[in-house]
C-alpha cells in the first residue's frame, strides 16, 4: 500500500517535470473529464428508465391484444 509520504514524492516529481502549470491543468481536465462521465452515466441510467417504461407500455399493449384475442374479440386473419 502506497502511504502519503510516497504520494507526496511522486507529486514533488511530478511536478518538477511538468511544472506546476501544468499539473493544475492536468488536474482540471482531469476533474472536468470525471464530472462529464458521472453526467453521462446520469443521463444513461435515465434512458435506460425511460426505455424500460416503454417497453412495459408495449409488452401490456401485447398481453391486451392476447387477452382479446383468446376472447374472440379480435379479428382472425
Amino acid at each position: 500500500m502506497i502511504g502519503w509520504r510516497e504520494l507526496l514524492i511522486i507529486l514533488v516529481i511530478v511536478i518538477v517535470i511538468f511544472g506546476l502549470k501544468k499539473v493544475k491543468n492536468i488536474g482540471k481536465d482531469l476533474g472536468g473529464a470525471i464530472g462529464g462521465f458521472k453526467e453521462g452515466l446520469k443521463e444513461g441510467q435515465q434512458d435506460a428508465r425511460l426505455g424500460n417504461d416503454a417497453d412495459t407500455d408495449a409488452e401490456a399493449a401485447a398481453k391486451a391484444k392476447a387477452q382479446a384475442d383468446s376472447r374472440g374479440d379480435g379479428s382472425a386473419g
